[in-house]
């Protein structure tokens, strides 16, 4: 009989498993270690694992990525890899709050991987107290575009509030939910005043239709649109500005604003009116000299043969047609020596000047009038005004120009149909000094001046006055010798209220 061995042996045989590797021991529910690479690498951010000791025990793909230095196989490792040595307080302190308090920490560093720490980072501290040891979970968001973003944004924001030239953005309907100190000095309007408002309430009318529909169609185009507009302040006043709009569009290419600058030039405006008016006073000066002459040598003739016809003849009826004749020679000559006074250089000797004395002999000129009788003068002058070098004869002059015209805008005032019950018919002349000049102020309670009439009192031959009663060369002779002397006179009016002249010289002044 074969011999099979011991049953039982034959069973330990069967039974015995096979030889293979020793398997690794299965963490404890509470280690560590089982938030290890698999779990933390779920997290879309870099993660990492921290303990109450600041030491990084592990972190996911992501983190080693983004933090080289902190290497594959490198844990545990300081935090200094991250936020550098500088904010290692910064993080401690954070770290044990988190711990302490078993809440959530959050805080914003700079960090960088090469040493320059160019780049923020938002880090999320999450303790998690069933570990142990208890570690807590480090998340990093890298913010440094949107802290880039939130940068260049407050540039813009202070450049486009400080900037001196006025600044408003409009929403893509047109309504302004931005303006700058600028837009509110230049304006007139306070910004809560304006805020929500289309900017046609700047409007002066000027441009029509056609002129905003093209700018509405460039830049609702995508385009930038320029151009020289007229707006009104608050106060009426009109101003100039060249404006540029560019739509503001976003990441979709829609467009959801418009920016609009404006670049004020209504002092230019008005210096090249003033040069307008200049050349045109200086071109007009040119022609009354060829006038005088052209003129004044026929009239010469004519008046004298007035003469010998009136000493050869008796009759009454000729003899007055002669006188008529007579006056409006002599009319005519007033004029062209106006005309002769503007357009050449003064031969006057130039001297101190006693702009006081001026006024005052004027004043007792004009007063002798018969239309002056019911008119009141007041006379305001300054006892500290100094000596100017001027010619006085051409200042006075001046002043009994613009007196003469008060006289009669009271006057004609006074005696008007629908004229004030009660109104009294006053002139008041006022010297002194301010911002190194000497100012005189002539006022009247007469008539005023229309608006429209404004822009034309100073030009030559133009005159409010009824036909025989004013030449219109008074405040244009007067204009331009108050320019001679380098200075200037200024006019505001009220229609039926009256007129102010203001007359500036400077202290010193030359002639020109």
């Amino acid at each position: 009989m074969k011999n099979t061995g011991h049953p039982l042996r034959k069973k330990a045989q069967i039974s015995s498993p096979k030889r293979t590797a020793p398997r690794r021991a299965r963490p404890a529910a509470g280690d560590s270690s089982a938030l290890s690479a698999p779990f933390l690498d779920a997290y879309p951010l870099p993660a990492m694992l921290i303990g109450r000791d600041c030491v990084i025990t592990a972190g996911n793909e992501r983190a080693v990525r983004i933090f080289p230095r902190a290497g594959a196989g490198l844990f545990p490792c300081s935090p200094e890899v991250l936020v550098g040595p500088g904010a290692m307080a910064q993080l401690r302190d954070a770290v044990g709050e988190a711990f302490d308090s078993r809440t959530i920490r959050k805080l914003e560093i700079a960090g960088g991987d090469d040493g320059t720490l160019d780049r923020q980072f938002s880090l999320t501290i999450s303790p998690v107290h069933l570990l142990r040891p208890p570690m807590a979970l480090l998340i990093v968001d890298d913010i440094s575009e949107a802290k880039a973003r939130d940068l260049d944004l407050l540039r813009f924001s202070k450049i486009a509030y400080y900037t001196a030239n006025p600044v408003e953005i409009t929403d893509r309907q047109g309504r302004i939910i931005f303006v700058n100190p600028a837009f509110e000095r230049a304006s007139g309007y306070r910004a809560e005043e304006i805020l929500g408002k289309n900017p046609n309430i700047f409007g002066s009318g000027k441009h029509d239709g056609a002129f905003w529909r093209a700018m509405w169609s460039t830049i609702n185009a995508g385009n930038v649109w320029t151009g020289e507009i007229e707006n009104r302040r608050r106060n009426g006043e009109a101003y100039y500005t060249n404006l540029l709009i560019s739509p503001i569009i976003d990441h979709r290419g829609i467009i959801v604003g418009y920016f609009g600058v404006h670049r004020d030039i209504t002092e230019q405006k008005n210096l090249q009116q003033q040069l307008i008016h200049a050349q045109k006073m200086e071109s007009i000066g040119l022609l009354a000299a060829g006038i005088a002459h052209e003129v004044g040598n026929p009239l010469t003739s004519i008046s004298s043969l007035v003469q010998v016809i009136q000493r050869t003849t008796h009759d009454d009826f000729t003899q007055e047609k002669l006188e008529l004749v007579k006056s409006q020679i002599s009319r005519i000559s007033r004029i062209i020596r106006d005309l002769v006074d503007f357009s050449r250089r003064s031969s006057f000797e130039v001297q101190l000047t006693d702009l006081n004395k001026n006024i005052r002999e004027a004043v007792e000129i004009v007063r002798v009038g018969k239309k002056s009788k019911e008119i009141a003068f007041q006379i305001e002058l300054s006892e500290n005004l100094p000596s100017l070098p001027l010619v006085p004869d051409q200042v006075e002059q001046v002043f009994i120009n613009i007196l003469i015209n008060a006289v009669d805008a009271v006057h004609e005032a006074l005696t008007a149909p629908a004229r004030v019950p009660g109104k009294k018919g006053m002139i008041t002349v006022h010297s002194g000094v301010a911002d190194d000049a000497v100012v005189i102020t002539i006022s009247d309670t007469g008539t005023g001046i229309r608006e429209s009439e404004m822009p034309k009192i100073f030009e030559p031959f133009y005159t409010t006055k009824k036909v025989g009663e004013g030449t219109g060369l008074g405040l244009w002779v007067s204009y331009g010798i108050i320019k001679s002397f380098r200075g200037s006179i200024q006019v505001s009016s009220a229609e039926g209220e009256g007129t102010t002249f203001t007359i500036t010289f400077p202290l010193g002044p030359t002639i020109e």
